[in-house]
Parts: C-alpha cells; structure tokens; sequence
C-alpha cells in the first residue's frame, strides 16, 4: 500500500489528479482511517475541480485530525471555490491560528476582502 500512495502521491505532485484518484483508491480503501490517505485524496479531487469530493475528504481528515491545519486551509481553499466565503474564512481563520504561514495568511486575506467588497454568497 505504501507504494501505491507514493505513487499517487507523485501523479498528483505531477498535475495527474485523475490517474492519482485512480492510484489512491485500493489504498483508500484498506486505510479508511489513515488521515494521509483522506488529505491526498482531497487534494487530488481539488486539483481535478471535484470541489464537493474536496471538501468530503478534509472533513474526513479532520474528524480523524481535528489539529491538522493543512486540511483547514485546504478546505478553506475549496470552500472559496464554492463561493462559500463565510465558511471558508473561518476555516482559514483557524488555520492561520494554528500555523501562521503565509500561504494561509494570503489566503485568509484574498476571502476577507472578497467578502468586504462582495459580501457572501
């Protein structure tokens, strides 16, 4: 199994969601609990646009890891796909409070001008 996510892992590293999901999906299965598994299959539905896929897979990851701040900002970042910029900024919000980076900052920072200027939809 470890083969076939690094595997996956590298088609998606590659821009190759589909084959990734393809790639992931006997090791999903044999590891329904593994949050790793959850998080690179939620990127791969990300990359692929599978934006409801997305968001399934990071909540998946954070009910087995609720401290995990990547699958925060990764939903956060496919909420804001949505249009669903409330949701998202919280999401983001906690992942910024968790782990400061700028990539989580910038992002937190796009959505809450989006919905200064625009408002939620």
């Amino acid at each position: 199994m470890f083969a076939a996510f690094r595997h996956a892992e590298s088609l998606v590293a590659r821009r190759r969601p589909l084959d990734a999901l393809a790639a992931l999906a006997p090791v999903l299965a044999a590891e329904p609990d593994a949050p790793s598994v959850h998080l690179l299959a939620g990127r791969a539905y990300l990359n692929s646009a599978q934006l409801r896929r997305a968001e399934e897979a990071f909540l998946r990851v954070l009910e087995l890891d609720p401290s995990d701040h990547y699958a925060r900002f990764a939903l956060g970042k496919t909420l804001q796909r949505q249009s669903r910029l409330t949701e998202a900024q919280t999401q983001l919000r906690m992942a910024v409070a968790m782990n400061p980076l700028p990539e989580y900052q910038e992002a937190l920072g796009e959505v809450s001008a989006r919905i200064a200027v625009e408002g939620d939809r």
